[in-house]
């Protein structure tokens, strides 16, 4: 027989979007739980004495002092290095991330940037600001290179929204010998990157952040690119170094740049990024979807039901800690 948890939503919502969506989406999901949102610092003080799962971005360790119940926490973003996850093992809590949530979204995005570029319709939208009927030549992304770092979630739903233009696709991974869904995949061996990024024409950084993959695309590999090279970061700001992008840019090193992420973060209004024509910016907000917490919620909802079901906080969807 199962037993019935009680879920806390806490009160920070994600990408602009109140928690009490999450918390109502959590609800419809499981009508025998208990599902409270904390609208208040106090009702989380409260709420997390008695929780045994609580679900949120971040939460501070004062709070997890109070959680004595707690089994599982179950973050609402991809990424979970900000989490105190020591803590987590220590006191057996399992810890899950939002991973695959945000594939579809990021990956329109991806190819709205690409194309984007491609077409010059930044161009032509700045024409119709000026109401200048005035012809420019555009490019075509059919038989083109495109070289995705990261064969995640997201990379993976960029390799397969591209597989209707006619394009090579080349794959990183920290394991090749998995394959994946682009033509090619090779690892993060620098003679290898280096040779596909020889012949990249649009190189897109879907990975997260790592020992690996901090200041990966720095001023060698700015080099070996193509002068006509377009860059998309959706993946975390410090993979690529800041200034040796600017340098390249401003050298004409390479064809533009569209970044979702930055670093810093946010962007200075002063900094140079913003004044580089061949640049596209967003507020790291790529993540952003109407159907984001329909499938944050239907992942924490089957980890609540399968914790219930059989005791255990092992073997959950989107596991990265497991206290066992």
């Amino acid at each position: 027989m199962s037993d019935t948890q009680e879920v806390l939503v806490l009160r920070r919502g994600t990408h602009g979007m109140p928690a009490s969506d999450y918390a109502d989406a959590l609800g419809e999901r499981l009508p025998d739980h208990t599902v409270r949102l904390a609208r208040t610092p106090r009702e989380e003080r409260d709420y997390a004495e008695t929780a045994t799962v609580i679900t949120s971005a971040a939460i501070d360790e004062a709070l997890l002092d109070r959680a004595e119940d707690l089994r599982l926490f179950a973050g609402v973003a991809a990424g979970y290095d900000h989490l105190p996850l020591e803590r987590f093992r220590e006191t057996g809590v399992a810890v899950t991330n939002a991973s695959g949530i945000h594939a579809p979204n990021i990956a329109e995005q991806v190819l709205g940037f690409v194309l984007a570029h491609t077409r010059r319709l930044p161009e032509a939208w700045e024409r119709k600001a000026d109401s200048e009927w005035r012809h420019f030549q555009a490019g075509e992304l059919q038989g083109s290179t495109v070289s995705i770092v990261g064969l995640g979630a997201i990379g993976t739903a960029v390799a397969e929204r591209l597989a209707g233009f006619g394009v090579e696709t080349v794959g990183v991974r920290y394991t090749p010998e998995k394959g994946g869904p682009t033509d090619e995949v090779i690892g993060f061996d620098a003679e290898a990157i280096h040779d596909a990024l020889a012949r990249t024409d649009y190189l897109v950084i879907a990975a997260p952040l790592s020992e690996t993959t901090r200041g990966l695309i720095g001023d060698a590999e700015l080099t070996t690119l193509p002068e006509d090279a377009f860059i998309v970061n959706v993946g975390r700001g410090p993979i690529v170094d800041t200034d040796a992008l600017v340098r390249a840019l401003r050298g004409n090193h390479v064809g533009g740049a569209a970044l979702d992420v930055t670093d810093p973060e946010p962007l200075p209004a002063d900094h140079d990024l913003w004044d580089l024509e061949n640049v596209q910016i967003t507020p790291h907000n790529a993540g952003h979807s109407p159907h984001l917490y329909d499938r944050l919620a239907d992942i924490v909802a089957g980890n609540v039901e399968r914790v219930a079901e059989t005791g255990a906080v092992t073997d959950l969807r989107n596991q990265v800690v497991d206290p066992t």
